[in-house]
């Protein structure tokens, strides 16, 4: 990746930071540096995107083609400083970098095969103007630069915000966020295969609420794709 002058001479200034390790980062790198991106968990899920720990949630509960995440997830971990900088430290660049560091080794696995646009999981909306963004969308940004698929933003809607759902089980978090999107222009959806895209996925429960908020659109297929998958 070439960088400018003005890019180098920002960095020696205001010297970029890995938001993992803390080290400075080189003017070729984006928010991790190479040591940890070589360190990053990978899962690897996009070489069997229609069998795998993560699509075996889905199963019997709402119709998805395929699902994968970029890494494994694991909460309080070094590696996790990259999803809590996005989501609080006002660091929306952190999203599109890793967006397209998750095209660039989905393309691996032709896990873009078919697909016709991406879906960012919507946030509230007065949790967005909180935060400034919504880290799916930054996600799904950095996707859309790498494989040039468009981006439907308005198809659907968050009613409300849910608080964190880390004490609950499984039932209990698919209870707790059912019910809370809305499909707002169905017409965006037709025919396509949408990309639904989130940042981590744990027990499926907040993705599952998503596809059934839209599967009923005439001609959708849907498929599934996160920063992070949490291990049960």
């Amino acid at each position: 990746m070439k960088t400018s002058w003005l890019t180098r001479i920002l960095d020696f200034i205001s010297p970029r930071l890995c938001v993992i390790c803390g080290e400075r980062l080189a003017p070729t790198e984006r928010s991790i540096c190479s040591a940890c991106m070589l360190q990053l968990p990978r899962t690897k899920f996009q070489y069997a995107a229609d069998d795998n720990p993560m699509v075996q949630l889905f199963w019997h509960l709402t119709p998805i083609r395929r699902a994968a995440a970029l890494v494994f997830f694991e909460p309080h971990s070094e590696m996790a400083q990259i999803i809590y900088k996005l989501k609080y430290a006002q660091r929306p660049d952190i999203g599109e970098d890793m967006g397209r560091l998750m095209a660039t080794e989905m393309k691996y696995g032709n896990f873009f095969e078919g697909i016709d646009a991406l879906l960012p999981v919507p946030l509230e909306r007065k949790r967005q103007r909180q935060r400034g963004y919504n880290q799916s969308e930054q996600l799904a940004i950095g996707i859309s630069q790498a494989t040039e698929l468009p981006i439907i933003s308005k198809a659907l809607s968050r009613k409300r915000f849910v608080q964190s759902q880390t004490q609950l089980n499984r039932r209990e978090r698919q209870e707790n966020v059912k019910d809370i999107f809305h499909l707002e222009n169905a017409s965006l959806l037709k025919n396509k295969h949408v990309l639904l895209i989130d940042d981590i996925c744990t027990t499926g429960a907040t993705l599952i609420a998503c596809t059934n908020a839209i599967k009923a659109v005439e001609g959708i297929r849907i498929s599934v794709l996160t920063y992070g998958f949490t291990k049960s």
